[in-house]
């Protein structure tokens, strides 16, 4: 065989290992700005030396990203060019197996690692112009237990022994067990700019004012974010309330301005759903794949970031 390179070969070699949208992900932002946040993840007292900790972060947003497991992902990091240049591994550098991964997660999750990740990735966008901030979107969707509902018993929900973050909810006259994820979107880029995860119990007016951000120039959410004191907040602000009105106790129905505000509303936060839609369809995300809160929390603050990241450069 003959050692020149042929035409075919000159033009496809330089291709090789190419993954565009990754490529756009990584000049996007300044990653040395995650290093700080991942202070002492990487310590180890016995063993082999760990690997560095903003490879690893990355490692967790590729699964984010593509929806892998912990095996997939140790498989996929031997096998793709492109990962291993998104993350920094060099072609004859050894690669994290699945129990470095799992162990990684823990540690990130356990010292909220993934949150502060999200808020600076977010931060780094927001100075690059592409939050919008004419409004904010809220809504909240459920986010099924990684096992299968306990039995409930006498009227009160009952926990699960393994997976004690999880709880009870009732929504359209169905009871659901799991989680919940609240989030306000930029209405216009529709980047996340705030999440909160919590047990499903936890309702989304407990939650809302965590969601705004004060200096967006409006407030879109359903009933269920309404509250008096809120609405109260938002003018004070100088922020406009566009939080839906409910039916109150002794009201046979809505004022029909009120009926029709809230139509209106609806309308302008519908895009909030596309959020919900992707996650569970492309991103595997309509069920927890971890046994606590914490760790659950974490992989949904990873795959909120990827989302931001891919709508940025889309």
């Amino acid at each position: 065989m003959s050692d020149q390179l042929t035409f075919a070969d000159a033009f496809i070699a330089p291709r090789l290992g190419r993954n565009e949208r990754l490529e756009r992900i990584e000049a996007l932002i300044d990653w040395t700005a995650m290093v700080p946040l991942l202070s002492g993840l990487r310590d180890s007292e016995t063993g082999r030396p760990p690997y560095l900790a903003l490879p690893m972060l990355k490692v967790l947003y590729l699964q984010a990203l593509y929806d892998l497991s912990d095996p997939a992902m140790e498989e996929a990091l031997l096998d793709r060019l492109s990962f291993r240049r998104f993350c920094g591994f060099a072609l004859d550098e050894a690669t994290p197996d699945e129990t470095t991964i799992c162990r990684f997660r823990a540690a990130a999750s356990h010292a909220g690692t993934l949150e502060a990740c999200f808020a600076a990735v977010n931060q780094q966008l927001e100075a690059k112009g592409l939050v919008l901030k004419k409004g904010t979107l809220m809504d909240a969707t459920i986010v099924k237990a990684a096992h299968n509902p306990p039995p409930r018993q006498a009227g009160m929900g009952a926990a699960h022994p393994h997976e004690p973050g999880a709880d009870w909810t009732n929504k359209n006259g169905k009871s659901y067990f799991g989680y919940k994820l609240h989030i306000g979107m930029d209405e216009e880029s529709g980047i996340v700019r705030r999440a909160v995860f919590t047990p499903a119990r936890r309702w989304e007016s407990e939650e809302a004012d965590h969601l705004i951000c004060g200096d967006e120039k409006a407030v879109y959410g359903d009933r269920a974010h309404e509250k008096k004191e809120r609405r109260t907040a938002l003018r004070a602000a100088g922020i406009k309330d566009r939080i839906m009105h409910r039916r109150h106790r002794y009201m046979v129905s809505l004022p029909h301005w009120q009926q029709r505000r809230n139509q209106l509303i609806a309308r302008r936060r519908a895009p909030v759903e596309a959020v919900f839609s992707a996650m569970k369809r492309i991103y595997g995300k309509a069920r927890a794949r971890c046994h606590s809160l914490a760790r659950n929390a974490a992989d949904f603050f990873a795959f909120l970031t990827v989302f931001n990241l891919t709508r940025a450069v889309a």
